[in-house]
């Protein structure tokens, strides 16, 4: 029953999980906010409603306002990936008439810009007019952004404007009322629609739709900004100059994405897009660029925005993809060519107007910018569309029925059901990854066909499972696990990425069978990354250095300080915990594919480089994801690596030979440091390394040589 709870521990613990609680986040912070501090002459807070998460702000028994945390009602995340909370208090009229930011895990604020200086940028939302918003899309106010903190300060103006004309809606401020189904006609994307012949067509019909400006343009746009410092510093090229020209197209649109794509790569883009999911093509040349380099940083481009009414849609870097070239007949040249997804459950719809938000930047000072909006309108043309009968009334009631557990299940199953080819791939490694450790006897038998093998199946785990399909495992999974015991364990957080569910569920079962070493040696990314390089290296001939014994045992002992280190950290603030846990390169290597900012490019570059001389260096000694493993290894069931009674005396054939160094003197393999490489297995039936069994073969030839010797095609017997 122990070693029961050990093992459900263990599985519970092997990815961090987001809480599914059925309390607002408006009840975690509003015992502890002063109702003065929010709203002045407030005197007190009312009970949270049931219907909406909101309180009313209490001023001598009268409700003036009403009080809601922005993270009850938007998902935005910033740099972190996380939501970033702010109280925010809007009064009948639709006016905000308090905001407080109470709490974020951005790592740029953290690092660099005092705290106080956003949370003053925050209250400085005070006074936001709800209703002009609604009216406008959001676009009535100016951000006042904060130089090296883009993204935040923008992810912030985005959860407040939108979360609080969600509230203002459903409360019915300022004459505000809850979106209702258009009783009009209604429209859907015409899959049989004709697609225009070159790029003059395109620009024509309205498919492709421009910003154009110069550099007349932008230095008089900038000319009416209040800082006198962006006026001064205007771009001195000549007026005429183009300083961008942006064009725009929705290739999700069938038609449009086999005209600008071809239709190779708009059955690509096609896979890439799961359903409920659009793209949109943006190019652009002249002086600017409308990506520029900074999301790099974070996942996140902080340059452009696409804005429906009001809902914003900004784009991070898993939902972006470059394109190589343009098919429609006629196209100009570009610098810049990219596609970016809209990913489902955001509230975009395709058939209505939408714009994109080109945010340019002038820099007044060493680390200063000011800033300024453009926009791109974008219709999609009426001759990609067609009429449809609106939905039932009965199905829009289900839907609407649903409760959040129903609506839930029916995301991860169709998220499962999306991923059906990654998840057979998957499958089919984790079933001949089986077969080899349960029959290695046979499968290590031909030395060459096994390394062969094996160097087939560590290319599959680095581009499949690492750089196609993100399935890279790490520490972080694990550092959550403290809050996810306190705050509640929900299995439906996990089931949204399959293919991490499934790897951790199969780690689990590994450790009780063959230790860490089946996803250390076989299923890890970063660690396949490893071995293959060094295999390269050996080819170049380049030299392999073997740390003395000493050093290397002394060695061992760092990864499991610093994740002893992490997990003490996390006790205290999970936040900072994951920025440290940057030690692991596997989101510059793996998930970002190098496309990151130098320092971390230049950190996992040198983690390789030393890998080329010291196999796996990483794995040996830095990796805390493999001490954390290796821990619960300790429980395992079997021990499957055959040995001999002379292994470590007298021969060292196999310590000497081991690519992690994993086997000690004295013929012991250390399960904490095996990677399961099954290398020591050829070496046990080699007959042209092995002493043990050369000798066993020149003692059957002599038998054989004699009168009434037995055959010598017997194979040596094993002890």
């Amino acid at each position: 029953m122990k070693l029961f709870r050990l093992v459900l521990l263990l599985c519970l613990s092997l990815w961090g999980a987001v809480s599914a609680s059925a309390a607002s986040v408006l009840q975690e912070f509003l015992p502890t906010t002063t109702a003065s501090d929010l709203v002045p002459g407030a005197d007190g807070f009312g009970a949270v409603r049931d219907d909406v998460a909101a309180a009313p702000v209490l001023k001598g028994g009268q409700t003036v306002a009403w009080v809601f945390v922005t993270s009850d009602f938007v998902g935005t995340t910033g740099y972190s990936g996380k939501p970033i909370h702010t109280l925010v208090a809007v009064d009948k009229d639709a006016k905000i008439v308090g905001v407080r930011l109470v709490k974020h895990s951005e790592p740029i604020v953290l690092i660099g810009i005092p705290d106080a200086k956003v949370k003053a940028l925050v209250a400085g939302y005070a006074g936001l007019d709800l209703v002009a918003e609604a009216k406008s899309g959001g676009t009535t106010h100016e951000v006042d952004i904060i130089s090296g903190a883009t993204v935040t300060v923008m992810v912030i103006d985005d959860s407040i404007v939108r979360s609080g004309l969600k509230v203002a809606r459903a409360l019915g401020l300022g004459g505000l009322t809850p979106e209702a189904d258009n009783a009009g006609p209604r429209f859907e994307i015409d899959p049989a629609a004709t697609a225009p012949a070159d790029w003059v067509e395109a620009e024509g019909d309205g498919t492709l739709r421009r910003l154009s400006l110069d550099v007349a343009q932008v230095n008089a746009a900038f000319a009416g900004h209040p800082d006198e410092r962006a006026r001064e510093r205007a771009i001195a090229q000549a007026p005429e100059t183009t300083f961008i020209e942006m064009q725009a197209a929705l290739v999700s649109v069938p038609s449009i994405g086999k005209a600008f794509l071809g239709a190779a790569e708009e059955k690509n883009l096609q896979a890439w897009l799961g359903e409920g999911e659009h793209a949109i093509a943006v190019v652009g040349r002249g002086l600017y660029s409308f990506k520029g380099s900074g999301y790099v940083r974070g996942g996140i481009f902080d340059r452009i925005v696409l804005i429906q009414d009001d809902v914003s849609v900004r784009f991070r870097d898993r939902d972006h993809r470059r394109l190589g070239a343009i098919s429609l007949a006629g196209a100009p040249e570009y610098n810049e060519m990219d596609l970016f997804r809209i990913k489902a459950g955001l509230g975009f719809d395709p058939t209505k107007p939408f714009r994109i938000q080109l945010l340019a930047q002038r820099e007044v000072g060493p680390v200063e910018k000011v800033f300024h909006t453009f926009d791109l309108g974008y219709q999609l043309p009426q001759k990609y569309l067609r009429a449809v009968a609106p939905p039932p009334v009965k199905d829009v009631a289900a839907v609407a029925d649903r409760d959040e557990g129903t609506a839930q299940s029916d995301l991860w199953k169709r998220i499962w059901d999306d991923s059906k080819l990654k998840i057979v791939v998957l499958g089919a490694m984790l079933v001949v990854l089986t077969g080899v450790f349960f029959f290695q006897t046979y499968a290590v038998r031909n030395a060459r066909a096994f390394y062969i093998f094996r160097i087939i199946f560590l290319t599959v785990t680095l581009v499949f499972l690492g750089w196609y399909a993100n399935a890279q495992l790490s520490v972080v999974n694990l550092m959550a696990l403290f809050g996810s015991l306190v705050n509640g364990f929900s299995w439906q957080a996990f089931l949204l990425d399959p293919l991490t569910f499934i790897l951790w569920f199969a780690v689990a079962a590994a450790l009780l069978f063959w230790g860490r070493g089946a996803y250390c040696g076989w299923l890890c990314p970063f660690g396949a990354l490893q071995e293959l390089t060094n295999q390269i290296a050996r080819k170049l001939r380049i030299p392999q250095w073997t740390l003395p014994w000493g050093l290397h045992e002394r060695l061992w002992p760092i990864k499991y300080m610093i994740f002893l280190g992490l997990f003490g950290v996390s006790l205290m603030s999970v936040e900072q915990a994951e920025h440290l846990a940057e030690i692991e390169p596997f989101k510059t290597a793996i998930i970002l594919k190098f496309i990151r900012a130098w320092p971390f490019v230049a950190y996992a570059t040198a983690l390789l480089v030393a890998g080329l001389f010291v196999e796996r260096f990483y794995c040996r000694y830095l990796c805390p994801l493999g001490a954390a493993l290796a821990i619960p290894a300790r429980i395992r069931m079997f021990d499957w690596l055959k040995r001999y009674h002379e292994c470590g005396n007298p021969c060292q054939t196999c310590a000497h030979q081991c690519p992690v160094q994993a086997i000690h003197r004295t013929g012991e393999i250390n399960p904490n440091e095996c990677i399961n490489c099954l290398h020591c297995q050829v070496l046990y039936q080699s007959e042209t390394v092995c002493p043990v069994v050369i000798k066993k073969m020149k003692s059957r030839a002599k038998l054989a040589a004699s009168p009434g010797g037995v055959p010598t095609h017997q194979p040596a017997a094993k002890v």
